[in-house]
């Protein structure tokens, strides 16, 4: 039986022909990302945010009366709440900022909750609490610095691991693609605004990990080629490089691919964050590999040398002898 090859053998794409448009287009890109974030800022769950989130469904209505939800609820004085769909049209997700007296103290939070809870079910006969959750605004402030240290840790820690194992160009080759990946994510969330939560920190180091994992082999196969063909031009050996690990490149991220098409499609909206985040991760980071990770690699000045193991002083002695220039 023959096997399919979704990328033939003699595949030869001159990927480095078109490296100075897109990495262009990438820092602008990442340019826009961070100015998305600044201007608009990410919709943060409760758990960056604080505060009180009811989780509801209106089991005989075929749509949730959110313009009514919103007016109730800020009548009770806990300030204009964010009202919106989750999941089907009938569910909503109620989140309300508490004065940092009132988050502060669990139980007063906790009437807060239930007042919210009994306001409404006096109003509408088919209300269903689906859950309610409470974080106070410090356990908040703490769950944004934690993840942010766990951000740049993970990266930092992976810039020296490539440094180690290749040459200082590589790390930050790697560096590099991985923040263009984090950047043009938290674009995304903040271009749509969809809910940024823990889940979504838990994505994008997913997306750090496939990054890396697509990045290394590609630079395994560019340090066994520099080896090998000693006076080949770099961007020669960049493309070739890329088209030897392209097929295992692609086959991965069509694989993924496929396993996240159902979930982003029709699993529950409580994992639709967490899915587009990693969705989007496996282009960006799949792209970055070929556009961010090995060009940078040109200016940075890698050469056919830079794996060459120096000679000692009596290697080079021996040289001579032998009359080995």
């Amino acid at each position: 039986m023959k096997l399919l090859k979704l990328v033939p053998d003699d595949t030869n794409i001159k990927f480095l022909k078109w490296r100075m448009p897109f990495f262009v287009a990438s820092l602008v890109l990442i340019a826009a990302s961070w100015a998305l974030v600044f201007t608009q800022g990410l919709n943060y769950g409760v758990d960056f945010a604080g505060g009180l989130e009811v989780r509801a469904t209106f089991e005989q209505s075929e749509q949730a009366p959110i313009a009514e939800l919103r007016d109730d609820v800020e009548a009770l004085g806990y300030g204009a709440p964010v009202v919106q769909r989750f999941g089907d049209d009938n569910q909503v997700s109620i989140r309300v900022r508490l004065p940092d007296d009132v988050a502060a103290d669990k139980e007063a939070a906790q009437e807060a909750a239930n007042e919210i809870v009994d306001t409404l079910q006096a109003e509408y006969d088919d209300f269903r609490l689906d859950g309610n959750d409470n974080v106070s605004g410090k356990v908040s402030g703490e769950f944004r610095q934690t993840a942010m240290i766990a951000l740049l840790a993970a990266m930092g820690a992976i810039a020296i691991y490539i440094w180690i194992r290749f040459e200082w160009q590589f790390g930050v080759g790697a560096l590099f693609a991985l923040f263009h990946d984090v950047s043009l994510t938290l674009g995304m969330f903040a271009l749509l605004q969809l809910e940024f939560s823990l889940q979504i920190i838990a994505a994008i180091l997913a997306i750090i990990g496939y990054s890396l994992n697509d990045t290394i082999v590609v630079y395994d196969r560019i340090r066994e080629n520099l080896k090998k063909y000693r006076k080949m031009p770099l961007p020669e050996l960049l493309d070739l490089s890329v088209n030897e690990t392209l097929a295992r490149t692609v086959m991965t991220s069509l694989t993924l691919f496929v396993a996240l098409m159902p979930l982003l499609l029709f699993g529950p909206a409580s994992l639709f964050g967490l899915v587009a985040a990693i969705t989007l991760g496996l282009f960006v980071g799949t792209y970055s590999s070929v556009y961010m990770a090995a060009p940078i690699l040109v200016w940075l000045g890698v050469d056919s040398d830079s794996f060459v193991p120096e000679e000692s002083v009596a290697e080079q002695q021996e040289k001579k002898a032998r009359g080995v220039v």
